[in-house]
């Protein structure tokens, strides 16, 4: 474990010895999503056996986690016109003709959402190098915007469902920090195998615990995740992109005594890897548990909002 009195240096080394910057050239706005490849997609597609599908999104509406900080807020849903307009006659169409409309107000990242590339900077500098007052602007990320990955991440997706290998009834304290020896160990439970492009599913089970007893702090507070130290296997394995069922993807309080989301600092803006929040793995957990099986088709699609840093998604996984 790095110095927890250090985290700046920490950082630093580890920026350096895990970037990726210039790997796929100067121009790059997709970082890791480029290894997954037509090849990785055929070998995923092949996976489907049962025909059966797992949406890994929580709900969006008002009983949702945010607690306003930095803004974020709980999605508003409106309704701008109604069966009661149409039951009185107030749309003003002929022949009986009435329908419904619906909007909606929201933070990109409220529920579940990828970060996107332009999403965190270290010391001033975005993905690939970058400075970030030239890719994030007032008219959102001119370089590495969201829309870029419409089309790109769907492939092979793998569960490690750490809460349930080394957790206490399917869940992990908050504060557990998984360690590359964790997920190591919980994909050798599984029998699975990581690997380039692969899209990885890490699930603690502190979903699963504040839907039982209240959302609390689950925005923001304590939590178990990936450790600082598992910023080495995320960038030897070449995955495409993790997620996780927290807030936050890597564990807090962060593993350094003065520190905000070290892990961010070195995965985004250098390893420019993906990284998924707030998903919601439990059913598909129970479906890998009951049929052994940890791997799966997964389309991940981003929202394609031009400019923007984040995306809500709708992750389907199917098996």
């Amino acid at each position: 474990m790095p110095d927890r009195t250090d985290p700046e240096g920490a950082i630093a080394e580890a920026a350096a010895k895990y970037s990726n910057w210039g790997r796929w050239g100067d121009d790059d706005v997709l970082g890791t999503v480029n290894f997954i490849d037509g090849a990785k997609r055929r070998e995923a597609a092949a996976l489907v056996r049962h025909g059966v599908s797992f949406s890994l999104s929580q709900s969006f509406d008002t009983d949702g986690p945010q607690k306003g900080w930095r803004r974020r807020t709980n999605p508003v849903h409106t309704m701008t016109d109604t069966g009661t307009d149409a039951v009185h006659g107030d749309q003003g169409f002929p022949h009986g003709f009435g329908g419904a409309d619906d909007v909606i107000a929201m933070p990109l990242q409220c529920s579940t959402q990828w970060d996107g590339l332009g999403h965190i900077f270290d010391h001033g500098l975005a993905w690939n190098g970058r400075p970030a007052d030239r890719v994030v602007t007032s008219a959102g990320d001119l370089v590495t915007g969201i829309e870029h990955m419409a089309a790109a991440v769907a492939g092979r997706g793998v569960l490690l469902d750490v809460g349930r290998v080394l957790g206490d009834d399917g869940e992990l304290p908050d504060g557990f920090a998984v360690t590359e020896e964790h997920l190591v160990a919980t994909a050798e439970a599984h029998g699975v195998a990581i690997g380039r492009g692969d899209i990885v599913c890490v699930r603690t089970g502190q979903l699963t615990r504040a839907r039982r007893d209240g959302w609390g702090d689950y925005a923001g507070g304590p939590a178990p995740g990936l450790s600082f130290t598992a910023a080495g296997w995320l960038h030897r394995t070449e995955i495409a992109a993790v997620a996780t069922d927290t807030w936050g993807f890597e564990v807090r309080p962060n593993e350094f005594d003065h520190a905000f989301q070290p892990l961010h600092q070195v995965v985004i803006p250098h390893i420019g890897l993906l990284i998924g929040e707030m998903w919601d793995l439990d059913a598909l957990a129970a479906h890998c548990a009951a049929d052994g099986v940890y791997e799966f088709f997964l389309t991940a699609a981003p929202l394609p909002v031009t400019g923007a840093v984040g995306s809500p998604v709708n992750p389907i996984a199917i098996k």
